[in-house]
């Protein structure tokens, strides 16, 4: 146990940005170079987020052995928001900063794009005898201006594709770059010899034709459509930018000195907050002075804001509606509630569903496919070319190499995962990884804890009977006693008497037997108040209420009796009410043909009771609390994927058995760190989104990979018969890659109730 425990302190989870990545085979390629260092003990890299999730142990390996390592691999990693103070978020440092590689891939291609358009009409006035006329130039002089012109699109705007060919080439390994590379430069390579060496591929006197345009027309495309890919990328993650816009810039403190605003940085631990009405609350923390009502939603969803008095409970992000009240901070930064959901959204962003492992390996041995592919494409039609053997078999080999760039194979899972997990996030739904998202959909059977799952988990007082005496009578005597004693039950009977508005007296007498009563004296009047047979083990008869305390226990709830001055004078229900949208989360659960079991501790009679009134498929009566991940077991051995449904960290065995854990939470620390997929809100119907959720976006994965595989199959055999021109491949390619992403987005329109 030692062992474990030193091991799990010394393991660490990190996110590294991994900027040059450009297809599933980089993705493949840096996960590769990562997984042979010592101490990395799990990787996953996400081509959408562009980061590298992993688990290391720290006593092996450092931040800087895995940088060397992926920039060794021809990738760049920035270590620089590591060398921050660690309350603040890495996610906060970059949110609104557009990468330098953006920036750099922006400048390239409009650099591409202002030589593109001259060469273009340049290579189109040797087709046209009009433009010929206007353009008084010979074919010798005009292909050396085109080469002028193009060698800036190759040595400056398409370097990027070089310098990975090179690296590549030297791990003996290829991608989406490699098929570029080797495209355009043999085009390119081509038409430089035409250029400038024309006597040694002169045909019948003529200069053969050169494929400047074609080079530079590839490169511009695939630039722009990395760059619309770069733009449309960024709306992917916008959940992640909402969280981090919710935090204020700057908090007002109270010193000795008076008021005095600071940055949001400057906060300790212990400072107390000054937060007006309408103003965002700066950090974690618990009201000491005033009351408001707070708007709560960017952590549960949940649309009405919540009253908060002394002692509340209150997170940073959320945002103060009406009154004005005093704080004491007691987590900031990562430590925070909303810290933690940010940093919890980006590692789920990060991660990896079982299908996107399948796409990548698939990904990982498609380009050397496609290499293979082109070069008997290029072999074939030499010896079928005819007379313009050798153009036919260039133009077709840089087709097939363009065409197969597996850019949107690689982008299909991750935007889908990245949407999916972001728009769960706002609604108040964390998945904490790419796995359990899939898994949510095959969900078959669902079991529910009962107390605080199905019920608020707060006893109430539902109903009163008396025996002669007045209600509230009855009420402030047994609430005298109930004041002292702390059992649940009796908070519930004193909460009841508050709210009647009676004043409670103090007991002059108060005996509490553990398990079994209460006895005491209130205003001279002997008070025995308990079970039956707590009662007639007092020489207290009570069997006038048997038909009744019988009838109230069918229904779930708890009776209490009680004697004023050695008679039975009533009785009291409690019962722990069903939430309001448990009933309707039910129900739309069996509409998906999913079945539906409630786990509690209750008897038969009463478990019975409430699995009939919210129309449960079935129920397991007098579990107990260790015996419940025993339950979960016993459905899973009938071979369907099994979701459990817990409030927290007692239920913390049945959720960890689970093929999906969901934990019911209100944004507690204790919620988020239980369960695969945490519902921030209280509420059942989250279940449902979250099946929803999963089922949409595994929907859209498909379609996806569905596209993208199909784009490949279809167009790798039309380049190679040559009914595909290498400038319509470029452009199809770059729009493949925005067109999934495109798709991806459409998640964010999906309604969750």
């Amino acid at each position: 146990m030692t062992e474990i425990i030193t091991q799990k302190i010394k393991t660490e989870k990190i996110s590294l940005p991994v900027e040059g990545m450009t297809c599933a085979s980089c993705v493949a390629r840096v996960e590769k170079s990562i997984k042979k260092i010592d101490g990395v003990e799990y990787v996953a890299v996400n081509l959408a987020s562009e980061k590298a999730t992993l688990s290391i142990d720290k006593s092996k390996v450092n931040n800087e052995d895995i940088k060397n390592a992926v920039e060794e691999a021809g990738y760049k990693v920035d270590l620089s928001s590591f060398e921050k103070d660690e309350k603040h978020s890495s996610a906060e440092e970059d949110s609104g900063k557009i990468s330098d590689y953006d920036l750099i891939l922006k400048k390239d291609f409009l650099l591409a794009l202002i030589l593109t358009i001259p060469i273009f009409i340049l290579s189109m006035s040797q087709l046209f005898n009009g433009i010929r006329e206007v353009i008084p130039l010979s074919a010798s002089q005009l292909n050396k201006i085109l080469l002028i012109l193009t060698t800036p699109v190759i040595f400056i705007s398409g370097k990027r594709f070089y310098k990975f060919f090179w690296n590549n080439l030297k791990h003996f390994t290829a991608d989406m770059n490699s098929l570029v590379a080797v495209g355009t430069g043999a085009a390119f390579s081509f038409s430089v010899l035409i250029t400038l060496f024309p006597e040694l591929i002169l045909k019948a006197g003529e200069i053969p034709h050169v494929y400047f345009d074609t080079t530079v027309v590839i490169i511009t495309l695939i630039l722009m459509g990395k760059w619309l890919e770069a733009r449309a990328k960024s709306k992917t993650g916008s959940a992640i930018k909402k969280l981090i816009a919710l935090k204020p810039k700057t908090a007002l403190i109270k010193t000795a000195e008076g008021e005095k605003v600071i940055n949001i940085d400057e906060l300790i631990i212990g400072d107390i907050v000054i937060v007006k009405p309408g103003e965002k609350i700066p950090a974690d923390g618990k009201i000491i002075n005033g009351y408001s009502t707070v708007d709560e939603s960017m952590l549960t969803g949940e649309s009405f804001p919540v009253e908060k008095t002394s002692e509340s409970k209150i997170f940073g992000g959320s945002i103060n509606r009406f009154g004005t009240f005093e704080f004491e901070v007691s987590a900031i930064g990562k430590a925070s509630v909303l810290g933690r959901i940010i940093t919890l959204v980006e590692e789920a962003q990060g991660s990896k569903a079982p299908i996107q492992k399948l796409a990548d390996k698939v990904a990982a041995i498609f380009v050397p496919i496609v290499i293979v592919i082109s070069i008997v494409t290029f072999i074939l039609w030499i010896i079928l070319g005819g007379e313009n053997y050798f153009t036919f078999a260039l133009i077709n080999f840089v087709a097939v190499l363009i065409i197969a760039c597996p850019c949107a194979m690689g982008l299909a899972t991750p935007t889908a995962l990245i949407v999916g997990i972001g728009k769960g996030a706002e609604s108040g739904i964390l998945i904490k990884d790419g796995e359990h998202l899939e898994l949510a959909h095959k969900i078959k059977t669902v079991l529910f804890d009962k107390t605080g799952t199905i019920t608020e988990g707060k006893p109430v007082v539902s109903k009163i009977i008396t025996n002669g005496y007045d209600e509230n009578e009855l009420l402030k005597l047994t609430a005298s006693l109930e004041k002292r004693s702390e059992h649940p039950l009796a908070e519930a009977i004193v909460n009841y008497a508050d709210t009647k508005g009676i004043t409670i007296p103090i007991p002059k007498e108060f005996e509490s037997t553990t398990g079994f009563g209460l006895i005491g004296k209130v205003e001279d009047k002997k008070i025995i108040i308990g079970s039956k047979n707590f009662l007639s083990n007092h020489n207290v008869t009570s069997n006038h209420f048997e038909g009744k305390a019988y009838d109230l226990s069918s229904e779930g709830k708890t009776v209490v009796y009680v004697a004023i001055a050695g008679k039975s004078a009533g009785i009291i229900a409690i019962e722990d009410p069903i939430k309001n949208t448990s009933t309707d989360a039910i129900q739309k659960l069996k509409s998906l043909n999913i079945k539906t079991i409630m786990i509690t501790g209750d008897n038969k009679r009463s478990a019975g009771h409430i699995a009939k009134q919210l129309g449960l498929d079935d129920y397991e009566a007098e579990v107990l609390p260790e015996d419940k991940s025993n339950i979960v077991a016993k459905y899973q051995k009938q071979g369907e994927i099994i979701a459990m449904v817990g409030d927290g960290i007692n239920d913390a065995p049945a959720l960890a058995q689970a093929n999906v854990g969901i934990a019911i939470g209100t944004g507690t620390d204790v919620a988020i760190e239980t369960g695969d997929i945490v519902l921030m809100k209280g509420d059942l119907m989250g279940v449902v989104n979250a099946i929803k959720l999963s089922k949409a976006t595994i929907k859209t994965i498909k379609q996806n990979l569905f596209w993208a595989f199909i784009y490949n199959t279809v167009g790798i055999p039309l380049a190679a018969v040559g009914l595909l021109n290498p400038m319509f491949a470029a452009l199809a390619m770059a729009f493949s890659s925005v067109s999934v992403i495109s798709n991806s987005l459409r998640l964010k329109k999906i309604k969750l109730r």
